[in-house]
């Protein structure tokens, strides 16, 4: 006769129900910048409905959200990210080149070198802009305040360093001097107008809009966008420069973190969504640049046509970028010390 009672059969059942529950449940991480916060809290919802219809496993999603380079720093430091979306390649290399957090291949792993999209840096102006800002020149006029968030931690903030150097590269007359010189004197009066250097393009959002300080706010596309369309657009206006800059967002599984939790599956297929129509749809909602042409020609009304370089076609990749201009003691450091 068994030793074990109805009541003992029920609480092993009981118990093996929680074990198979647990195991249908799994969390993801995804650490990202600052100004993706709204784009990842739809595509989110999207990614687990579909998952939970594919898979029968209910996923949980957290999000973290700083300033990019920030944020590769918080991963180096132990965060454990099961996957890295950026708006920069170098926030990911880093990830490769210390503690070999991500595979040196991860741009091979998705379409478009891992980047689901893209936008470009664009002025936003008090309403009427009364200042009369049309272009990158006009960033340097003695008295301008401009914001900008700090390259040395923001992705967001680089790119505007960048985008002012690639155009001062094409349109500033050097007046005997070296294009690189010229450069460098254009970026260092614009940077000169900028009152306070805050860690991200969220930050620097609210000290133009919240805190009323500056005449122009230099910032992502979706993020002129969106500040219009949560604060008013009564209260600002945007302009688009003759020349920006390209910036791809990029986006990487982190190795290390998935192996020892056992989330590469679920990580890979949340990566792979963005690159499906349905995750391309929400990215052109944004107004972040879908790479899908479909979906880019439905939304055509939301991109303005504008003229773009990017990083490695106009100044020689990130990788010189990095060394040249943002490593300790580079023109970027030269020029701030010089403020």
């Amino acid at each position: 006769m068994s030793r074990y009672t109805y009541k003992d059969y029920l609480l092993a059942l009981g118990l093996l129900l929680c074990l198979g529950s647990a195991m249908a449940e799994s969390t993801l991480l995804n650490v990202s910048y600052d100004v993706s916060r709204e784009l990842y809290k739809d595509i989110n919802p999207a990614f687990v409905a579909q998952w939970k219809a594919k898979s029968g496993e209910t996923l949980t999603i957290n999000q973290s959200h700083g300033g990019s380079s920030k944020q590769a720093g918080a991963v180096i430091g132990g965060l454990e990210a099961d996957v890295i979306t950026m708006n920069q390649s170098p926030d990911i290399d880093i990830l490769v080149e210390r503690g070999g957090l991500v595979a040196p291949d991860w741009r091979k792993r998705l379409p478009h070198d891992a980047s689901p999209y893209t936008t470009t840096s664009v002025f936003l102006v008090r309403k009427g802009n009364p200042k009369a800002i049309k272009d990158w020149s006009d960033l340097t006029r003695p008295g301008l305040a401009v914001i900008v968030p700090n390259p040395k931690t923001s992705g967001n903030g680089r790119y505007t360093y960048l985008a002012a150097w690639g155009y001062a590269l094409q349109k500033v007359g050097a007046g005997g001097t070296t294009a690189e010189a010229a450069a460098k004197d254009f970026v260092s009066k614009l940077f000169a107008n900028v009152p306070v250097l805050d860690g991200g393009g969220r930050g620097a959002t609210t000290t133009f809009t919240q805190r009323g300080i500056g005449d122009v706010l230099v910032t992502f596309e979706n993020e002129a966008v969106l500040i219009g369309k949560e604060v008013g657009e009564d209260k600002f206006d945007i302009v688009y420069p003759s020349l920006s800059i390209d910036a791809a967002a990029p986006v990487a599984v982190v190795d290390k973190v998935v192996d020892k939790r056992g989330t590469r599956k679920q990580a890979q297929a949340y990566l792979e969504f963005l690159f499906s129509p349905e995750g391309q749809e929400i990215i052109a909602r944004h107004y972040f640049r879908p790479r899908d042409a479909a979906v880019l020609k439905k939304h055509a009304s939301r991109f303005p046509a504008i003229k773009t370089f990017s990083v490695e076609s106009a100044l020689g990749g990130w990788k010189a970028v990095q060394q040249t201009h943002f490593a300790d003691g580079g023109i970027y450091d030269q020029i701030i010390v010089k403020k």
